[in-house]
């Protein structure tokens, strides 16, 4: 069971490490003899040379790369670094978008000890500038002349900056900056050294050491500038493998990677899951064919981000608005009759037929035998959505220090407002806790970073003594042993009666209503919790003249007895998802757009 009320300060003797995971994942081979990433490429090549391990679409044509393929540019890179200069300790920059060349950079890098960092595509100068100087990079893999010339701009602001390589030479050839190279001559000088001594880079591999950082990985910067996290082989290959036990995959799986590679989860996935498993990492041509390209590979898992994940659904009801009759007939009774057998945990076979299984196809999700979501709060009609179309859409929690996400809802456990439970060995607190069982949750696993770079003094206020990382976060467990996030413990508020609770959690389950626009939640060192709500005059508009419910204006609508009853039925359904300090006893709603309001109780 969770432990509340503990201090993570001091050592913790009787917590239940209780793994609800499988601990044998079919086709993923024992880390006992592998040492490093690289020596698992190493590895997969040894015994699946000719499989193919990824693929990019360029000029409408998917390029497909086998391990041999992989594992020869990654020796090609690897080498032209060590001849010029590149060794144990040093750090080199990528920047671009998702391409095989980012990965094949990136492993190149590690296998000379050194470290990769992944800088956004879209950072600014200054953003650039921070990280340059924080982590004094001695070589730039650049994807084409656009990130080229954000590094050129900061002059000579970056003298530890030897070697910019670029991808993409469109554009290139006026450039005269001696530090610049194309990866194509990059690789020839890599293949002149592999030519004088075949084994050279398996050497380079064996010389690594599981304790040895790999990655350099930002953390998102919003209290103040990005720290680095340090991420050593170990972590990394062995919490891939204890999320692959929560969530399995093999040489049959397919991902389409459109999440930024500088992101921790999407290094987890199209580097070590990749690796690991051997799951097929897809790159899209543009972003703008990404759905498209999305469709044509038919991936098996997909983690969006929630907005995504909303979007998808939303364009769908808009394109059912503008159906005929017919098609919008059986859009609603297929979908409620999915839903309705979602929520007494079964599927309709029915529905399935006249609508989900087309309508899957159409979206590219046909194949899909395990999706995410994190990151923010999903709606549960969004949930619902997906869940009824047969997608097992589920959600995960983490951060960068603990080499992402670590909670995970079993399949056919998926709770709307939790993030599930942890994986295999993972150890979560909640420290604090109030009579509620709210506090901050703190957490401990043996992969987890190995402290900021170069930065003692934010290593020692993350973690405790003896290794538990507070996460900042609020939450708490519900019957079932979820874990729930509410939100960030500087952000709770208090009510007189010294009851904890987050304005912005409650705030958003209101507004995942299709009747509610806006809301903002009243209650700090007051006696109970107040609801102030806009409505979505669009739908409750359609709501109202579907129910033959005349109006003439937004104010004449809000005003109506009949939109303070949908307004009640709302904030009860939310109420019945809080815990009773944290329930709204009355609201309050915007009767116009010129603010004047009406004060109603909630019955």
């Amino acid at each position: 069971m969770p432990v509340n009320n503990v201090d993570p300060s001091t050592e913790i003797n009787n917590f239940d490490r209780k793994n609800i995971w499988p601990t044998h994942v079919e086709g993923v081979p024992s880390l006992d003899n592998i040492n490093s990433l690289p020596a698992l490429l190493l590895h997969n090549v040894n015994h699946h040379a000719a499989e193919v391990a990824m693929r990019e679409k360029e000029f409408g044509i998917w390029q497909s790369y086998t391990w041999n393929d992989y594992y020869t540019h990654v020796r090609n890179i690897g080498l032209a670094m060590a001849d010029m200069g590149f060794k144990k300790g040093d750090v080199a920059v990528i920047i671009g978008d998702n391409r095989p060349a980012w990965i094949w950079s990136e492993i190149a890098i590690q296998a000379n000890r050194g470290m990769s960092l992944g800088i956004y595509r879209d950072a600014l100068e200054e953003e650039i500038l921070f990280l340059i100087d924080y982590a004094k990079p001695k070589f730039i893999f650049a994807e084409d002349e656009e990130q080229v010339d954000k590094f050129l701009s900061l002059g000579d602001r970056i003298p530890s900056v030897k070697k910019i390589v670029y991808a993409d030479p469109r554009g290139m050839r006026k450039y005269d900056d001696e530090r610049l190279i194309s990866l194509e001559d990059f690789e020839e000088i890599g293949r002149l050294i592999q030519s004088n001594d075949n084994g050279i880079f398996r050497r380079f591999i064996k010389k690594i050491e599981l304790k040895d950082i790999a990655v350099l990985c930002a953390t998102s910067g919003t209290t103040g500038n990005p720290k680095l996290t340090m991420l050593s082989h170990k972590a990394l290959l062995h919490h891939c493998l204890s999320y692959l036990q929560a969530d399995p995959k093999n040489s049959n799986d397919e991902y389409v990677s459109t999440l930024p590679l500088s992101w921790i989860m999407e290094q987890i996935y199209a580097v070590g899951w990749s690796l690991l498993s051997r799951m097929k990492i897809n790159f899209v041509e543009e972003a703008e064919t990404m759905m498209a390209d999305f469709r044509e590979i038919g991936p098996t898992f997909v983690l969006f981000a929630p907005r995504l994940w909303e979007q998808i659904a939303g364009d769908v009801r808009a394109n059912i608005m503008d159906a005929d009759k017919f098609k919008q007939f059986m859009f609603e009774f297929g979908m409620a009759r999915g839903i309705k057998a979602v929520e007494n945990g079964t599927r309709s076979k029915l529905a399935d037929i006249l609508l989900f299984k087309a309508l899957k196809d159409r979206l590219g999700l046909s194949n899909v035998t395990s999706a995410a979501t994190g990151g923010a709060a999903l709606g549960p009609d969004t949930f619902k959505f997906f869940l009824a179309m047969g997608v097992p859409l589920r959600q995960l929690y983490g951060q960068t220090e603990s080499l992402g996400a670590y909670t995970l809802h079993e399949m056919d456990d998926v709770d709307f407002d939790s993030v599930g439970h942890a994986f295999n060995d993972v150890e979560m607190v909640i420290d604090n806790a109030d009579k509620e069982g709210i506090g901050e949750v703190v957490v401990r696993h043996d992969n987890m970073m190995d402290g900021y770079y170069l930065n003692e003094d934010a290593t020692k206020e993350a973690f405790t003594q003896n290794n538990w990382m507070r996460t900042g976060d609020a939450g708490y467990y519900n019957k079932s042993g979820h874990l729930i996030i509410i939100d960030r413990i500087s952000d709770l508020a208090q009510t007189n009666s010294g009851k904890r609770f987050s304005p912005a959690y409650i705030e958003n389950k209101l507004k995942f209503s299709a009747y509610i626009a806006e809301a903002v939640i009243l209650g700090n060192k007051q006696d109970y919790l107040t609801a102030i709500i806009c409505i979505r005059f669009p739908i409750v508009s359609k709501w109202a003249e579907k129910n033959r419910i005349s109006f003439t204006t937004y104010t004449d609508l809000s005003a109506r007895e009949e939109t303070y009853n949908i307004l009640r039925d709302e904030v009860e359904i939310v109420n019945k998802t809080l815990p009773e300090a944290q329930k709204i006893k009355k609201f309050i709603f915007i009767q116009d757009p010129c603010n004047r309001m009406i004060l109603s109780t909630r019955a």
